[in-house]
């Protein structure tokens, strides 16, 4: 299969129309629909269904859907890391979620330029849950990303520093008062629902709590009394006068990795990992 072919199936399965997704692609139709029928003959199955009521993926198009996009999106991303490869020369990106661990992020960037021919980084803060993404399409060397909250499979990492979390309170609350909670202590806190965040895929679980799509908006919410919060005990560092940090006694605890992609042969990338290796230490 070819690039331009999956590129062609993957447009008239978005639009389940030939005529949009020719528009959209640039070309007549004909010439999208028997490169379509190619397709379909070349792997020896149907993949769409055409009648007079319009176009519907078989299940044998919503797999190749699936796959066309993980293979179209590896593409993209190899083609973006080979131009940056070229033209960044001893460059990083790294990429970390806005208010993430920034004394964290200090110490290693200061060790890091300390060392003799140490790559120039450029840090670059994204929405919560966004590191995965962009690791993975090329617009970023390495990221900050902490476990269990981050999904790190398919990524090499390193382990920087594992801490306790705490309860992010208004202060004025009454729970702000207390020298320790419990995570039962925050369920269905009247006129207090817990922040949500995004999963791996980018959807909110259900629940009555606003969904966060940054620092800043929780900080907000969090010191209007509208919202609580259970984070890291380093998320101390960007709390207002009008929030409270109280430690979790049952919450699990959260490490902070430093991850790359697991087929990087970025002489920058080895270099990085190994300042985080002396810096932090290697478990084990």
């Amino acid at each position: 299969m070819e690039t331009r072919e999956l590129r062609y199936f993957v447009t008239v399965a978005e639009e389940l129309h030939f005529s949009r997704a020719a528009e959209r692609l640039g070309m007549a139709q004909p010439p999208l629909s028997r490169a379509i029928q190619q397709l379909e003959r070349r792997l020896g199955v149907t993949l769409l269904e055409r009648d007079r009521r319009g176009v519907a993926l078989t299940d044998a198009g919503r797999v190749l859907l699936d796959e066309a996009r993980v293979l179209l999106d590896g593409a993209a991303a190899a083609a973006r890391r080979t131009r940056r490869a070229a033209s960044a020369g001893n460059r990083l990106t790294l990429v970390t979620k806005a208010g993430a661990g920034h004394e964290l992020l200090r110490k290693l960037l200061d060790a890091h330029a300390a060392e003799p021919g140490a790559a120039e980084i450029d840090v670059v803060l994204c929405r919560m849950g966004e590191q995965a993404r962009m690791l993975r399409d090329g617009r970023a060397d390495v990221a900050l990303m902490q476990r269990p909250f981050d999904a790190v499979g398919g990524f090499d990492t390193e382990d920087l520093q594992t801490e306790q979390q705490v309860a992010i309170l208004p202060a004025a609350h009454s729970l702000a008062a207390r020298e320790t909670l419990t995570l039962a202590d925050l369920d269905d806190v009247p006129g207090l629902p817990l922040a949500r965040w995004p999963g791996p895929d980018g959807a909110y679980p259900p629940g009555p709590g606003p969904e966060i799509h940054d620092q800043s908006q929780l900080a907000q919410l969090i010191a209007l009394g509208r919202t609580a919060a259970v984070l890291c005990a380093s998320s101390r560092s960007w709390l207002w006068d009008a929030h409270a940090a109280v430690p979790l006694t049952d919450a699990w605890e959260v490490t902070t990795v430093l991850a790359w992609p697991a087929h990087s042969r970025s002489k920058p990338v080895a270099g990085l990992v190994g300042t985080a290796v002396r810096t932090f230490g290697s478990p084990g």
